[in-house]
């Protein structure tokens, strides 16, 4: 078919969009149907498919020689003519095109010949010029030096090193009938490559095009090449200790260089005639290192009459040399991905308790995005038979924001641990962002942590509350037994060190959480769509997770709410969430009294916990510890605090909590009294009766706790 006066315009602007992919002084574009002068390595001509709507050819102008072996018959549908794992994209590209009529042009594409070998060309997709419906693709069967451009700019969009490699296979594959790519284990590692001796070497097999059924024993992406074949491959680019390419011109030659039949059926692709170039993966080394480092070695294997010349092995060293820079980068990269990912997944909340089950799920995000995130969740039990569940957000990917997250993090947990509530631990948390901010940590490195969002909860299991302060981020959801749920605002305030607003504190409050009810904490990444506000996305997720049975494997409900929520493309921020089913203590192992401040309130508490601790069976001599400690804490409480006294005593197993709460502020400390002193030795006998003790601060004073094994 000749294209019409009235489609000559779609030919126009595909020669424009390949301006951009044609250096100075290389190839042009011929003219529709007219074949172009060839330079050395092939032809570029431009030829032309019609299609009607339901995608199927109306008629075509393949004729010129590059394009000899691809047949388009007229009704035949066009993922004919296409390789199998190509036929779902371009089909959505070409009916993208079809409902918005905005061109498509100028991507590297291949064809599938009528032998089963391949030809690389640059395909547009135009909508038909009007009255004619349907679309018009326009194929250019690209000279080398026009594929070795394309080629060198479409590889390395994508930080993953396998995709990486899969692109240089693929352009290989324009200079010849089968193309790999071997790669140093080192780099699938993250590791760096500076060792450079040859029985060292240990190559895999990163890439392998076509894809088809290959002999049994042949190596394929993902395989280990044999450490013989691998010492081969890089004794024989590094001659001289110069990376060089070299081509063995037939097959006998290369039996003779593998020297053993397992070899041979390891590295040749089948049994018939093949010649071979090898082209050297190379990076220039670390300071110190002598030379080059290479990095793998690649395979273009054609048949041995198509002798390879002087100018293609240039441009394959020249495409592989490209390439190279990027498979060290994606290494660099990788290895990043890695240690931060290993960092965030140490942060993941464990088991939870006998009063609260936990489950959580992390996606980081996708390897060649910006790098994982700075987002954690956390949870772990505290002093009082209380549990801490921390949700945070650093600002920002990478390691700078892995380093940061660790740090607040761990503070939090320490904090929290040590008593402090909330707000206080936000508090610092603040002060800690802004000093990680200054121009020796923060700023010289690259990295600022300002604007970094954690939100925190203490679950009390006893009153079956909850204290929440919040630091700029998303509201948690609570999801209450009955089935209603609502999002725990709590007053707004800015993200950690926001200093250019006006400092106030922040906010604490205390909810209700009867037994059964299921708290949610979770990051941006779940609840983002760009197509919508982050009201409907949170709402989206209150409506989810209410729909969690209180029976359910609560691992699986949360994965199947990040399965519902979480964006189904490459994810380009990472999704966390907790669930925590609040299940609470059982009354009958719990009692608290409030007792006056008097100089008979030792003697009363201890005979209020007398009965009761023989009610728990607990053993005479663990009885007596617990009695002296209940009595020497209530004691120092009414001598150095003021108001009334709290006595609460939890037994959870083997472990019993008491725990003495009055309205003063002075921390109990620990000292050694002198042989002659009266006082001083009350908190000694604590420490030595006790597993461990501590204080705690509230909104009323604090609180002095003790745990012993009963």
């Amino acid at each position: 078919m000749n294209p019409t006066p009235s489609s000559a315009s779609p030919f126009d602007m595909v020669s424009g969009a390949l301006g951009d992919y044609i250096p100075k002084g290389g190839a042009t574009v011929a003219d529709a149907g007219a074949p172009a002068e060839a330079p050395e390595g092939g032809e570029q001509i431009l030829g032309v498919v019609s299609l009607g709507r339901d995608l199927r050819i109306g008629g075509s102008n393949l004729d010129a020689a590059p394009f000899a072996g691809v047949t388009a018959a007229p009704g035949a549908a066009f993922a004919d003519l296409l390789p199998p794992e190509d036929v779902a994209t371009v089909t959505q590209r070409l009916r993208r095109v079809l409902e918005t009529r905005e061109a498509h042009v100028a991507r590297v594409q291949r064809l599938r010949r009528d032998d089963g070998t391949e030809l690389v060309v640059s395909m547009s997709i135009l909508p038909a010029a009007p009255p004619q419906d349907g679309l018009t693709v326009s194929l250019i069967a690209m000279a080398k030096r026009l594929h070795l451009y394309a080629s060198a700019t479409a590889i390395g969009t994508s930080l993953d090193i396998g995709e990486t490699a899969q692109s240089l296979a693929q352009s290989l594959l324009a200079w010849g009938d089968v193309a790999a790519v071997n790669l140093d284990y080192a780099v699938w590692t993250g590791e760096a490559v500076t060792e450079q001796a040859q029985e060292r070497i240990r190559l895999r097999r990163a890439a392998l095009v076509p894809d088809r059924a290959w002999p049994e024993g042949y190596l394929t992406p993902g395989d280990n090449l044999p450490r013989e074949a691998s010492q081969l491959l890089a004794g024989a680019v590094m001659r001289d200790d110069v990376p060089q390419a070299i081509v063995i011109p037939d097959r006998a030659a290369i039996e003779r260089a593998l020297g053993d039949p397992r070899l041979v059926r390891a590295l040749v692709p089948g049994d018939r005639p093949v010649s071979v170039a090898c082209i050297p993966l190379v990076v220039e080394g670390p300071e110190g290192t002598p030379g080059p480092i290479v990095l793998g070695v690649t395979e273009v294997w054609r048949r041995p009459e198509c002798l390879f010349r002087d100018g293609e092995l240039l441009d394959l060293q020249e495409l592989v040399a490209k390439t190279a820079r990027h498979v060290d980068l994606a290494r660099q990269h990788q290895r990043e991905h890695a240690q931060v990912l290993a960092l965030q997944r140490r942060l993941l909340p464990r088991a939870g308790s006998d009063t609260i089950e936990v489950a959580s799920v992390y996606e980081p995000t996708t390897p060649d995005s910006a790098g994982v995130g700075g987002d954690w969740v956390n949870s772990f039990p505290l002093p009082g038979d209380r549990t801490a569940l921390v949700v945070g957000d650093v600002v920002g990917h990478g390691l700078g924001a892995a380093a940061a997250m660790g740090q607040l993090s761990m503070e939090a947990r320490a904090l929290l641990s040590a008593g402090l509530g909330p707000g206080e631990v936000l508090e610092r948390l603040d002060e800690t962002v802004t000093l990680l901010d200054d121009t020796d940590a923060g700023l010289a490195a690259g990295y600022s942590a300002l604007g970094s969002t954690c939100c925190i909860a203490v679950y009390d299991p006893v009153d079956h509350r909850l204290v929440i302060s919040n630091a700029g981020h998303l509201p948690p959801v609570l999801v209450r037994p009955d089935g209603s749920a609502e999002t725990v605002a709590t007053q707004p305030h800015p993200a950690l060190g926001a200093e250019f607003v006006v400092r106030e504190p922040f906010e604490v409050q205390e909810f209700d959480a009867p037994p059964g009810s299921l708290l949610v904490l979770y990051t941006d990444g779940l609840v983002e769509d760009p197509a919508a506000s982050i009201d409907d996305g949170i709402g989206r997720l209150t409506d989810v997770v209410c729909e969690v049975h209180p029976w359910e494997d609560l691992q699986q409900a949360a994965r199947r709410v990040v399965a519902r929520l979480a964006p189904q493309e490459p994810l380009r921020d990472d999704v966390t969430l907790l669930l925590a089913r609040l299940s609470g203590r059982r009354g009958r192992d719990t009692a608290t009294w409030h007792l006056p401040a008097r100089a008979d309130t030792a003697a009363r508490a201890r005979a209020l916990a007398a009965p009761l601790l023989r009610r728990w069976h607990t053993g005479e001599q663990a009885r007596d510890s617990a009695l002296l400690v209940i009595s020497e804490l209530v004691a120092n409480a009414v001598r150095f605090g003021t108001g009334p006294v709290t006595l609460r005593l939890v037994r959870a197993g083997s472990l019993l909590t008491c725990e003495i709460g009055d309205t003063g502020d002075g921390r109990p400390r620990l000292r050694r009294g002198d042989p002659l002193d009266d006082t001083g030795r009350g908190l000694y006998v604590v420490h030595k009766l006790t597993t461990r003790w501590g204080v705690r601060w509230t909104h009323t004073g604090k609180a002095v706790w003790a745990e012993l094994e009963v």
